[in-house]
């Protein structure tokens, strides 16, 4: 059966979570996605009440599992989701963990979080933390309900994920224990991409998916999946699952943009590639070792492995940052948004516009050769970049190889 393709961004947060725009309302995510050229955007923060409340006063379900908004301001469906933080103590070690739990209702969304009312705070979060094991996290909310879905978030950042050089484990079964059966996706974050992922045989039997992690509703869609299954919550469980329909393509970062990428200390403006020396060299403290270096570490491969029928994957900028850096300028100046808002009129979405339109459409299209060239040099990955690290974004450089612009850095 063939299915019609659809993006979908699962891990965004809504105002109620810490170092989040207060702006973010259901109706800017929605209408943000539609623009984008997102289908399927989740909710985020689904545990807090006051963000459950408004999910339940605006939202009717569409398909099954799958909501939109009751005053029809947009078509963008939206699944239940949140990120809950876990930090716990296990066989004489901390663990700092983040997943990304998913309801297929806003019935079961209440009752994990009434559950989880009785674990610890949901209050002060839209991302609850919790001193409970993620073995346990997961057995409660499939005890919930068994089509509920448990997929480990960012799993290379060093602080807060499942395989994380400073809190994590060294595999999803050492971690989730009885449960690791019921672990079938995981989300690879913004500094690792799927050939990085690929390197590591223990992850080939879980799909790989990448999402925004959005705390903004303009950074919607900086990673995202393309699925082609059946537009439902069943339908997108199936596709994780492997069972019925796929992810067909993952959106992604340039990995070195991320904030983890490599190794270093920002406070001694350190940063430096993979190697075995894990001090400073500034103030010979430990540095924060990278996603890179922890890839190396837990690998099986060699690098540049391809992994049989995975998924396809694209490196992305998004759209107003090439706009910017086509003008020199900044991304929210007047200019850079009439050009992307003129460029969406004619094309339709962001995504419609980095992915499928002809270099020179772009070109064409009001007299913007530049914006096309960026677009061009992103696709044939004519850029350089200066690695993330330490909680530092990385800095995308373009134009630089043209003659006439000077290079133009900015970062996300």
């Amino acid at each position: 059966m063939k299915y019609k393709e659809f993006i979908a961004d699962f891990h965004i947060h809504s105002r109620f979570s810490r170092a989040t725009s207060k702006s973010l309302t259901l109706e800017l995510l929605g209408t943000t996605a539609q623009e984008k050229g997102v289908q399927v955007l989740g909710t985020g923060d689904f545990v807090h009440p006051k963000w459950l409340s408004e999910l339940k006063s605006k939202l009717k379900e569409k398909e099954q599992g799958l909501y939109v908004l009751k005053d029809k301001s947009c078509d963008t469906r939206f699944i239940l989701t949140v990120e809950v933080s876990s930090i716990y103590s296990k066989n004489g070690r901390v663990y700092r963990i983040h997943t990304l739990v998913f309801a297929p209702s806003l019935v079961v969304a209440e009752k994990i979080s009434k559950k989880l009312d009785q674990v610890g705070n949901i209050h002060s979060d839209g991302r609850p933390i919790f001193g409970l094991d993620v073995r346990d996290l997961t057995e409660i909310v499939l005890q919930i309900d068994e089509n509920a879905m448990v997929v480990p978030a960012h799993i290379w950042t060093p602080w807060f994920s499942i395989l994380g050089s400073k809190s994590g484990f060294n595999s999803i079964e050492e971690a989730f224990e009885d449960m690791s059966p019921h672990i079938f996706a995981v989300e690879t974050g913004l500094s690792s991409d799927p050939p990085m992922n690929w390197r590591c045989s223990m992850l080939d039997k879980y799909t790989l998916i990448s999402s925004s992690d959005a705390h903004s509703h303009s950074k919607i869609a900086r990673e995202a999946n393309i699925f082609s299954c059946e537009m439902s919550y069943n339908g997108i469980q199936n596709a994780l699952k492997k069972k019925k329909g796929k992810v067909v393509k993952t959106i992604e970062y340039f990995p070195h943009e991320g904030r983890y990428y490599y190794d270093g200390h920002r406070n001694c403006n350190v940063s430096q590639k993979p190697s075995k020396d894990f001090l400073c060299p500034v103030c010979k403290k430990m540095l924060t070792i990278g996603v890179l270096n922890r890839v190396y570490e837990l690998a099986d491969r060699k690098e540049g492995y391809t992994l049989k029928n995975a998924p396809e994957f694209v490196n992305l900028i998004p759209l107003n940052e090439v706009i910017a850096s086509a003008y020199q300028t900044g991304v929210l100046t007047k200019k850079v948004q009439g050009i992307y808002y003129a460029l969406l009129e004619k094309f339709g979405t962001e995504m419609n516009i980095l992915l499928n339109t002809p270099h020179k459409d772009i070109e064409n299209a009001g007299g913007e050769p530049l914006v096309a060239q960026g677009i061009a040099d992103m696709r044939t990955g004519k850029v350089d970049i200066v690695p993330g690290y330490d909680g530092e974004y990385g800095k995308i450089m373009l134009f630089n190889h043209s003659q006439d612009k000077q290079m133009s850095i900015f970062t996300p």
